[in-house]
């Protein structure tokens, strides 16, 4: 993984695929753009001579439910929409509204 830092922005780049997957799913537990994005917190300490590890804890509800989505279902014809990665479904009346990018699609119309 390769980490470049400009200030106060840092950027996490995956350098293989197994990488790549991880920062998706760590990417996905933390961002929801409709409530409230978790955060990253350092704990303990980082000294690489002792253990060349460091660790974060995610702030914010992470519980069981976290890959389970309520059941909402369109009371019309609608378009839904990610904030996220901004696809968007096009969703008959009584549909389920799908989950995309760690949460549910919003309606559009």
């Amino acid at each position: 993984m390769k980490i470049n830092i400009e200030k106060n922005l840092v950027e996490f780049t995956p350098e293989n695929e197994e990488e790549t997957a991880k920062l998706e799913g760590l990417w996905k537990v933390i961002v929801d753009c409709v409530r409230f994005s978790r955060k990253l917190v350092p704990i303990g300490e980082y000294v690489p001579q002792k253990n060349n590890m460091a660790r974060f804890v995610i702030e914010g509800e992470i519980g069981e439910g976290v890959d389970k989505y309520p059941e909402v279902y369109t009371e019309s014809d609608c378009t839904c929409y990610c904030q996220t990665c901004n696809k968007y479904v096009a969703l008959r009346k009584g549909d389920q509204i799908p989950p995309c990018c760690g949460k549910l699609m919003e309606v559009l119309d």
